[in-house]
């Protein structure tokens, strides 16, 4: 099984692309495991280019149900049939565009695999699933939206040189892993504890079409990586709140705050032909790792803290 973990950019246009940004869409590689978020407008075609299959996907994660974030759907849903995918595959999407999720997936024939899980408030939605946990928490926009985290488990790091000071090797490392506590030839039981530190799971936030928000806030918090929208500079900071959207000095000043080590920008009005200003009014608050995204761009999720 594939151990990667990437985003591969598919989109990254706002509401009007562009000769050289398609509608949204971000696939997220978690080693075996495929999230599909908002699929605009010619995703399909974006895959191809990509080099990335249908049969990938598990879950499709869809922020709020606006043109450029969604009309790409009934393409998924009618390739998921046409190749076949034998897995089952979850749709997440809030709940009160059930009347719009319904046109679109009724416009082609029904995926015998598809689990649909409408969203109606903030919270699990996918909880202690393996290999990751995934939230939805409410942002403010223009109509109802979702943005998601996914959250892998804590886990424990094994200390080699504790393991070998207290005689543990070979199968009797993976017995303490899963019991959690082992007795020696000796005779002293050693617990997972005393051979290991905490590890902290990887974390993942996925930001769209809202207002400076609480939910941002939450949803950034602590982020391996946040991919967040930035559809206007700062000098456009009324039309981005009269629009329900963010500027890429709000998006870099919140991933700051939050503790975030990769920051994705996307979601581009085509008003800027030239994004060297994202990057400059970004950078001037965030300083961790950042990303303009271009499309079939593919960013690595960065190794564990």
């Amino acid at each position: 099984m594939s151990t990667a973990r990437e985003l591969v950019v598919l989109g990254t246009a706002s509401q009007v692309p562009t000769r050289t940004r398609n509608h949204n869409g971000y696939l997220l590689r978690w080693d075996g495991s495929g999230v599909l978020f908002d699929p605009g407008e010619g995703t399909q075609r974006q895959m191809l280019h990509a080099g990335v299959t249908a049969s990938s996907i598990g879950a499709v994660c869809v922020t709020h149900f606006h043109g450029d974030h969604c009309l790409g759907l009934p393409g998924m849903l009618a390739r998921f049939s046409l190749d076949q995918v034998a897995h089952p595959v979850d749709m997440y999407y809030p709940a009160a565009g059930q009347d719009f999720y319904e046109r679109l997936r009724d416009v082609v024939l029904p995926f015998p695999g598809l689990r649909e899980h409408p969203i109606s408030t903030s919270g699990p939605v996918r909880a202690g699933a393996e290999p990751f946990a995934l939230e939805a928490v409410r942002l403010d926009h223009r109509v109802e939206t979702f943005g998601y985290r996914l959250r892998e488990p804590d886990g424990r790091r094994l200390l080699p040189e504790r393991l070998a000071a207290a005689g543990i090797t070979g199968p009797a490392v993976g017995r303490l892993q899963r019991d959690g506590v082992i007795t020696t030839a000796s005779g002293a039981a050693v617990t997972l504890d005393q051979v290991s530190v905490p590890r902290p799971g990887q974390r993942f936030a996925f930001v769209m079409d809202t207002r400076m928000c609480s939910g941002v806030e939450e949803l950034a918090d602590r982020a391996d990586m946040l991919v967040i929208e930035a559809t206007f500079l700062d000098r456009d900071a009324d039309l981005a709140h009269d629009f329900g959207h963010l500027t890429a000095a709000q998006a870099a000043r919140a991933a700051q705050a939050a503790g975030v080590r990769t920051l994705v920008l996307t979601h581009f009005s085509q008003r800027y032909p030239d994004l060297e200003g994202h990057r400059a009014e970004a950078a001037e608050y965030f300083d961790g790792e950042l990303v303009v995204a271009t499309d079939l761009q593919r960013v690595p999720v960065p190794t564990r803290r």
